[in-house]
């Protein structure tokens, strides 16, 4: 079975950027939107920043500025890069890969922790 295999998390300090990646461990047809969610402890599971299959982009507010989302399409693979991280911004940070006609894909999830 098909997983995506996300990287980048890690402990860094307010103010620093850390990359996050993640691409599918094996082929996945019909491709739509890749993106990035993220949950904190005690808190819903909240979108941060999506990209469709033709490039148009979508933040939340909080991160909006700060976070850039960027897919290389040849290797169907997803980034976020965050810049001037704040504390708020600690919590797992899970993948998303839509698809047209088979559901969605999520990751494992990957810890980022931003201290102040």
């Amino acid at each position: 079975q098909v997983q995506l295999v996300e990287s980048g998390g890690g402990l860094v300090q307010a103010g620093e950027s850390l990359r996050l990646s993640c691409a599918p461990s094996g082929n996945i047809a019909g491709i739509n939107a890749m993106g990035w969610y993220r949950q904190a402890p005690g808190k819903q599971r909240e979108l941060v920043a999506m990209i469709s299959s033709g490039g148009t982009t979508n933040y939340a507010d909080s991160v909006e500025g700060r976070f850039a989302v960027s897919r290389d399409y040849a290797k169907n693979t997803v980034y976020l890069q965050m810049n001037s991280l704040k504390p708020e911004d600690t919590a797992v940070y899970y993948c998303k890969l839509s698809t047209r006609w088979n559901g969605d894909y999520w990751g494992q999830g990957t810890q980022v922790t931003v201290s102040s």
